[in-house]
């Protein structure tokens, strides 16, 4: 069965990885353009790229697959049987979806019809999920609407942040897609319409999504941090500079701390942070990062700033 893959960051270069493994035939891989990053705005190849070109796969980067003729004839001169798409970061339109005998598949890192949308590992994260997993579905044109092949649950531990998560979703989700080309291949797969009433939403962040408001409670924060530590990143405000927080731990409230303001710090704990009030409990910061100055233990960060009881944050 011919394949085309579809995919652009890490999470999807593990999956194309997984079936160049399993000796699936791959019959080429789209991928995002080449983009500047950095300060220096180097070029740089998405994941996806570079396992296509060490696999020697033929590989193209439209700029756009919507009204494309050139493209739409490549994908037709190929002769996919099916595409596998991973988080392409492009809305596929109609005709295209229409080329391969099979149609479309496609990796969501949620258990659908829960967190349609761009980022569903953010947002099971930041409303405190137990619980997500991966979703095998066919691509329709609605937005992560497709009757489903398969899902995987995976739990969520209080450990987690986004990148953990990202990955424990995914080693799920490569042996259960080899289980579904098997079945679509055999002519055994089932489809099941998604409950159109237990859908949510999971739209991405904008990059003031971020800013913590030291009202909320100390889990509500964690959640937070651990779900945006990529983009926007969780910030608050320290001495006029941005400061980012990476990582933290909630902490029972104790008496002699029930009268603090949100945001006040109001314990330096040696070798492990700072403890900061919120609405309801308090926060342990364990991980910082100044605006200008690099990403630090926050044992580390208190003596270099000398922070002390009693500032606040923002400040």
């Amino acid at each position: 069965m011919r394949i085309v893959f579809f995919g652009t960051p890490e999470p999807a270069a593990q999956v194309l990885t997984t079936l160049i493994d399993a000796k699936q035939e791959i019959a080429g891989v789209v991928t995002q353009p080449d983009r500047p990053a950095g300060r220096g705005q180097r070029i740089v190849f998405s994941a996806v790229k570079e396992v296509a070109l060490k696999a020697a796969l033929p590989l193209e980067q439209p700029e756009s697959v919507k009204n494309n003729n050139a493209f739409k004839a490549w994908l037709e001169s190929v002769k996919a049987d099916l595409c596998v798409v991973v988080a392409y970061g492009k809305i596929l339109p109609k005709d295209i979806l229409e080329i391969p005998k099979h149609g479309f598949i496609n990796i969501h890192a949620s258990l659908l019809p829960k967190y349609r949308g761009a980022a569903p590992i953010q947002w099971a994260l930041l409303k405190g999920e137990k619980e997500s997993g991966a979703t095998i579905f066919k691509l329709v044109e609605q937005l992560d609407a497709g009757p489903i092949a398969a899902r995987k649950e995976v739990e969520i531990t209080e450990d987690d942040n986004y990148e953990t998560l990202s990955r424990k979703i995914f080693a799920a989700a490569c042996p259960l897609l080899i289980k579904v080309l098997h079945e679509i291949k055999t002519g055994k797969v089932e489809y099941v319409p998604q409950n159109e009433a237990g859908v949510t939403l999971a739209p991405s962040f904008a990059k003031e999504s971020g800013e913590i408001d030291w009202r909320k409670t100390a889990v509500e924060i964690h959640d937070r941090i651990r779900a945006l530590i990529v983009w926007p990143t969780a910030h608050t405000f320290f001495r006029g500079k941005r400061l980012k927080i990476f990582r933290a731990r909630p902490v029972p409230l104790d008496i002699s701390t029930r009268e603090k303001q949100p945001g006040e710090i109001i314990e330096i704990i040696k070798h492990e942070g700072l403890l900061v009030a919120t609405g309801r409990g308090n926060l342990l910061l364990l991980e910082l990062q100044l605006e200008g100055k690099k990403r630090m233990k926050a044992a580390d960060f208190v003596i270099g700033h000398d922070v002390k009881p009693g500032e606040t944050l923002p400040d």
